[in-house]
């Protein structure tokens, strides 16, 4: 029989804020989600090269995992290959958080790896709340969602970037989004030589453009 998929929650204690409570409405939010088995502050370290017009929340996963925490655990997924039932669980985490936050101007979403799958699952499962998505080497979860009808509609922005030696997603993950991204997307898809899990200095020039643009 199926386990259930854990009851998961976001620290709220644990959320680094680029603004204070004060100076954070009516702005744009824009929401960093970190990689596997890593925490808040390793996204939040990318904050000086986007647009300052965002306040920026970076959000620590629910699962304490190795040094840091996951989205969900290598220990009941392959890397690629997460259960739809345990994604949705983090991602559902994610939404209970923003509901308890004042409605901003827009809200963006960033994620890396882990971070990156989860951040195209919210979209798959709220695709109104967001304005647009970065993916960096991360993947589309397997399965389907009730958002993705909306999606292949209303084709929303999404930034996918990632490694051409980035051998930490596997194959089969990276054909599952490629073959996903193009008909429920408006997508900017970028591979860049030589690098590896990782994000590049001139990937994240592109990042800031993608976002500024749409701001």
């Amino acid at each position: 029989m199926p386990t259930s998929p854990p009851a998961l929650t976001i620290d709220r204690e644990a959320v680094l804020w680029s603004a204070s409570e004060r100076d954070r409405a009516d702005r744009p939010l824009l929401i960093l989600l970190h990689g596997y088995a890593s925490d808040e502050a390793d996204l939040f370290g990318i904050s000086a090269y986007l647009p300052l017009e965002p306040v920026i929340a970076s959000v620590r996963a629910p699962i304490p995992e190795g040094p840091g925490f996951a989205w969900f655990s290598r220990f009941a997924n392959t890397q690629g290959d997460p259960s739809q039932a345990n994604a949705d669980a983090a991602a559902n985490a994610v939404l209970d958080w923003l509901d308890e936050q004042p409605a901003p101007a827009s809200i963006g979403l960033l994620g890396f790896s882990q971070g990156g799958a989860m951040a195209l699952q919210l979209l798959r499962l709220a695709p109104e709340r967001f304005s647009y998505t970065v993916q960096l080497s991360g993947f589309a979860v397997k399965g389907q969602e009730p958002g993705d009808v909306h999606l292949a509609t209303h084709r929303p922005p999404v930034f996918w970037g990632r490694g051409s030696v980035d051998d930490a997603i596997p194959p089969a993950a990276i054909q599952r989004t490629e073959d996903w991204l193009p008909s429920h997307s408006t997508l900017d898809s970028r591979v860049y030589e030589g690098l590896g899990h990782a994000i590049s200095q001139r990937e994240l020039a592109d990042v800031s453009g993608f976002i500024r643009h749409l701001l």
